[in-house]
């Protein structure tokens, strides 16, 4: 309904204007209303109404771009260069005037009257377009505001409950433990180490790790992967005992051998190599896969190694390559972060 009183508000302000600029002109002379020639009054209120419209849209298109009446500037300077593209006026009606479309019979007097007629209208115009455009921009950080104050009690209310979860999933290990018989040395094991895992994902990571603490969450994930595994998986892994004190972002390199674990098949083997190479991390993966697999090219990542990628981006962008390949029976996922 707005929009559609937008489009007739430029036809009711260019017939007031018209209208304005006919009574100073006729009645100030003590002459009929509208006198002269229909023809030339008709060009004249087109005229005016196209202008109107011609400003509307100029002025809503620069607001509704922008923070046009909210940037670093003064009201001063705002109002002048309105000003200046309202001056144009005068151009359109030199060309009128010049190609015999416009009349000016009194000469300057009729270009000053009009620009008196016409530019205080629509510089009010202005405002009020102005002052439309600042009262919905207001609205809508309100509304803004008020969504924001939504969601950020939704994300406590969330953060609470995932509070509860690892507590009670840690007390639910913590159960099945001493309900498993002492003999069972290799259960209480591996209870304990996914005790680790989880205490190190949910709890010890801060915003950076150093090496040495992902290398031992990686040896332990890697031993927790190899209870579940078949007795024929061959794995080799390396990790460069130069990993040490440096500082990485945590569970970047995980993503990639978990996928390596999940898809490994036909001859069960995988092979990690995780080293420092002159300021740069290099990660390489390499699994075998099932004939299965072998008949479909994995070229795109799954949604762990797309997750991944996401964080890469945020966390290191521009400073990693990653890629993976697919050859017959192998797969390839590799992996450079440029710490420098």
């Amino acid at each position: 309904m707005k929009d559609s009183l937008h489009r007739v508000y430029p036809f009711f302000l260019g017939l007031i204007l018209f209208n304005t600029l006919r009574a100073v002109t006729d009645l100030t002379k003590h002459e009929v209303f509208w006198s002269g020639s229909i023809i030339l009054h008709l060009i004249g209120i087109s005229f005016t109404i196209s202008l109107c419209y011609f400003y509307d849209f100029l002025w809503r298109r620069q607001l509704d771009n922008s923070t046009f009446p909210e940037r670093d500037q003064s009201i001063t300077k705002e109002y002048l260069q309105i000003l200046l593209q309202l001056s144009g006026i005068n151009i359109l009606l030199l060309m009128g005037q010049y190609v015999g479309i416009f009349h000016m019979g009194s000469g300057w007097i009729d270009y000053m009257l009009i620009n008196l007629c016409f530019i205080p209208f629509l510089m009010i115009y202005y405002t009020l377009i102005r002052n439309e455009k600042v009262s919905r921009n207001y609205k809508d950080k309100i509304l803004m505001l008020e969504k924001l104050k939504a969601d950020k009690s939704e994300s406590e209310l969330k953060f609470l409950k995932s509070q509860y979860h690892p507590h009670f999933l840690f007390n639910a290990l913590n159960t099945i433990y001493f309900q498993i018989d002492e003999n069972n040395v290799e259960a209480k094991r591996s209870i304990e180490t996914l005790s680790d895992l989880l205490r190190y994902q949910l709890y010890d990571i801060e915003k950076e790790v150093t090496f040495e603490q992902e290398i031992n969450y990686l040896r332990a994930y890697i031993a927790f992967q190899k209870i579940r595994m078949s007795r024929r998986l061959c794995l080799n892994a390396y990790f460069d005992p130069q990993l040490k004190e440096q500082k990485i972002h945590p569970l970047l390199f995980q993503p990639i051998i978990e996928n390596a674990f999940k898809y490994v098949g036909g001859e069960y083997k995988i092979k990690i190599e995780l080293k420092l190479d002159d300021k740069k991390i290099r990660l390489y993966v390499e699994n075998t896969i099932s004939p299965m697999w072998q008949k479909e090219k994995c070229d795109k990542p799954g949604i762990g190694l797309d997750n991944l990628l996401k964080r890469l981006d945020l966390l290191y962008p521009g400073k990693y390559n990653f890629y993976t390949e697919q050859i017959s029976s192998l797969f390839f996922v590799r992996l450079i972060i440029n710490t420098d």
